[in-house]
């Protein structure tokens, strides 16, 4: 990533392999690019810079924000036993002592489940005192076809619990891609919210975003509108043209299953069940782990092949249940990397595999040929 003013002053990071989603602090650096007002605040690495950070900012108090790739920070807990992600000091010694119970520890929230995520860094930044709280966020919608403006005015709380308690709270409104966002819709927010969308929007376009977050927009004593925390999530594809975001992928905030499915090129969500999961198709991918979950046993993994994996591919993931139909993806492929798999990787464990479609003859073949303990 090209120094900026910007990226000096909160540094940079992303996630992979499938969803692209951001540290929040490379979030606060690119709305502050394109002239949205943020909180000033530095990335610290390490206690001395928390407390040379705090001690620059000269607040009497600072906000003291875990960079972790995980929902729900605040209501964590760090293996030291620190309670919270994000927590406010009072002193440059109290922000190096409560950096020392993040930096380097693991991080548990309902998201991460019991593995966590470790912390390798934290945003010191200046308090504010709000006087309200908004949330705003630009997502791409399957139900609209596109992208839609959402807004509440319930900020600063997980916009999932808004939902379920009081959808009424929340605002959608869908923007013509082709068009962009509207003058009246920009009106009407900026209105409420004390600054037009659309910069937001181009944002959003400029970037491949699938999401920006924001929550919350605040307005401060002084009356001025900051964005105090914001996610974006970045499309996969187009890895190609944001090769400066691609660049920052922290694999430190991966599962390890997911950074050997990337290398692999093959689309995969660990999960903590106990049956793993080869399948073509995302549709059928989903299908097979209600199955699994309907009999009892909890999916350990999502995963889906594609159309274009080859016979090495197939054999860098472990299967324990392949539920193939074969149409782009003939079967026959899918048996030759599984018969590899189990020699090459010399597994012991049971392994189910349902055939159909193209080649099913052939796959059958193979795997009855192999002496294997495959069950076909």
């Amino acid at each position: 990533m090209r120094e900026t003013a910007a990226s000096m002053f909160y540094g940079g990071n992303v996630r992979g392999p499938a969803a692209l989603a951001d540290l929040p602090f490379l979030g606060m650096e690119l709305l502050q690019e394109d002239s949205v007002s943020v909180p000033k605040g530095y990335v610290a690495k390490s206690t001395d810079e928390a407390y040379a950070v705090a001690k620059k900012l000269g607040s009497k108090d600072v906000v003291i924000k875990a960079q972790v790739l995980s929902g729900g920070r605040e209501k964590g807990t760090f293996e030291s036993g620190l309670k919270g992600g994000v927590k406010i000091v009072f002193s440059p010694e109290e922000a190096r002592a409560i950096s020392s119970q993040m930096i380097g520890k693991k991080l548990f929230t309902k998201l991460t489940g019991d593995k966590g995520r470790i912390c390798n860094q934290v945003l010191v930044c200046e308090r504010k005192y709000p006087r309200r709280d908004d949330y705003f966020a630009i997502t791409m919608e399957r139900a609209f076809q596109g992208p839609v403006l959402t807004r509440s005015s319930h900020g600063g709380v997980n916009i999932e619990d808004v939902a379920a308690e009081t959808p009424e709270a929340i605002i959608k409104k869908p923007i013509d891609i082709e068009e962009g966002i509207k003058k009246e819709q920009a009106l009407q927010l900026a209105q409420k919210m004390g600054f037009p969308p659309n910069i937001l929007y181009s944002l959003f376009l400029k970037y491949d975003a699938t999401m920006i977050e924001i929550n919350p927009v605040v307005e401060d004593s002084d009356g001025a509108v900051l964005c105090m925390d914001a996610k974006i999530n970045f499309d996969s594809n187009s890895a190609y043209h944001q090769k400066k975001i691609f660049d920052l992928q922290d694999w430190t905030q991966e599962d390890e299953r997911d950074k050997d499915a990337a290398k692999a090129n093959l689309n995969c969500i660990g999960l903590n069940g106990n049956t793993g999961c080869l399948v073509n198709g995302a549709g059928l991918a989903v299908a097979t782990m209600d199955t699994i979950k309907l009999h009892g046993g909890p999916p350990a993994n999502f995963l889906d092949v594609g159309g274009d994996a080859t016979v090495y591919r197939v054999t860098e993931v472990l299967a324990i249940l392949v539920n193939n139909f074969g149409g782009i993806m003939h079967c026959d492929v899918i048996a030759q990397g599984i018969v590899m798999a189990v020699k090459d990787l010399e597994i012991k464990i049971p392994v189910v595999v349902r055939l159909q479609g193209t080649q099913v003859d052939d796959a059958k073949a193979l795997i009855a040929d192999s002496g294997l303990k495959i069950l076909a």
